[in-house]
């Protein structure tokens, strides 16, 4: 897998490329109903934030970032604003926390079982799956330990770790593979009769009164020759992702209603691939830095920086600065958008935000505490 010709990856460049700008030169449609704002605390000093440490993040994202749309919540109120919060742009990875959420309501039901085989439901590929392949679970789909290494529709995997296929059995192996995430979006989609864009308007965007949502403006990425299960790319504003965030820190409950169940959020957002495992696939973080785990489709922040504040703290994270962060101890949401940019021959040159300096622009707003001594 690591070892391809230059003509192959230029050609892999080029396709991947000629995508992005397709995903960022569509049409953008307005919003399809009128959605409801948070509320905005004027004064978050009055919730313990330091106005000047606020006014120092906002310098340093003018500066030092590309960020372009960016949320903060605490209490449920916006204390924080940076950007055009109202743009739709790509959220990338983002989407796969999403769909995790939309799994909720039918795993309750008993529409999804999580238990059930993947060959029972009649997944396969052209080129056939293995037997070892066909009794993968649902849920070794959805926390990435399926051990099915096929290639997906899309790139942006992890493609550096991927073994021999047949090599492992399912629940054994962790990889980030857009095949997992791509057929957990079929597997909804069969189940419920409806596209995932559908489940996430009459989930998610109409009862979280989203402001900026048109289902016109979401849009499969297909390659049949790759595989026959497409990625389900999503196309929503950093002030609508925020309201995804709330909800999850709401424990699944908006305006009385319980969205989502208070069980679902616990245990899609509880360990199941620890650090340690992280660590073998990416490298063991340097003391200080940002230490994750894995669990349905949400990264689960282990430690940074060794502050407690981030016990219990998890975060949805996408290609080029796309991020929706929980962090429970201060009853707060981060939403942080990059809309990405295309600059010259063939690569993304730009326009992105790396993880590592979303971390550091999270913890700028932690630490704009009044009592923060960091």
């Amino acid at each position: 897998m690591k070892k391809h010709v230059i003509m192959n990856k230029s050609v892999c460049l080029i396709i991947g490329v000629l995508f992005i700008v397709f995903l960022l030169g569509c049409r953008k449609y307005g919003p399809a109903f009128e959605g409801t704002p948070f509320v905005k605390n004027e004064s978050p000093e009055s919730v313990g934030y330091d106005p000047a440490k606020l006014k120092e993040l906002r310098t340093y994202l003018k500066d030092s970032s590309l960020t372009t749309g960016m949320v903060v919540l605490q209490g449920g109120k916006m204390i924080f604003e940076y950007g055009d919060t109202r743009d739709v742009s790509y959220l990338a990875s983002v989407r796969k926390s999403i769909v995790s959420m939309l799994y909720g309501k039918y795993v309750d039901n008993g529409t999804i079982d999580l238990n059930q085989e993947i060959g029972e439901l009649g997944i396969d590929e052209k080129d056939g799956l293995l037997p070892i392949e066909k009794i993968v679970t649902v849920d070794h789909i959805i926390t990435a330990r399926s051990g099915v290494f096929h290639e997906p529709a899309n790139g942006g995997y992890d493609e550096g770790n991927v073994l021999p296929r047949g090599s492992v059995k399912p629940g054994e192996y962790f990889l980030y593979n857009n095949w997992d995430f791509n057929v957990a979006g079929y597997i909804l989609e069969n189940a419920t009769g409806k596209s995932v864009y559908q489940e996430l308007e009459e989930q998610l965007a109409i009862p979280l009164g989203f402001q900026d949502w048109n289902i016109k403006n979401q849009r499969l990425s297909a390659n049949k020759r790759k595989s026959r299960y497409p990625a389900y790319h999503m196309f929503i504003s950093t002030r609508d992702i925020a309201k995804i965030g709330q909800l999850m820190l709401n424990k699944g409950k908006w305006n009385g209603e319980q969205l989502i169940s208070a069980n679902w959020i616990e245990k899609t957002t509880t360990e199941k691939t620890p650090p340690e495992v992280i660590n073998e696939r990416y490298g063991t973080p340097k003391p200080g830095d940002m230490q994750l785990s894995y669990s349905y489709m949400w990264w689960l922040i282990d430690n940074f920086r060794n502050n407690d504040i981030y016990e219990g703290a998890y975060s949805a994270t996408g290609f080029g600065g796309q991020f929706i962060t929980v962090i429970p101890k201060l009853d707060m949401v981060i939403a942080h958008k990059t809309k990405l940019k295309l600059l010259v021959k063939l690569g993304l040159k730009g326009g992105d935000v790396p993880e590592w300096q979303y971390w550091i622009i999270m913890d700028k707003v932690v630490n704009a505490q009044k009592n923060s001594t960091k």
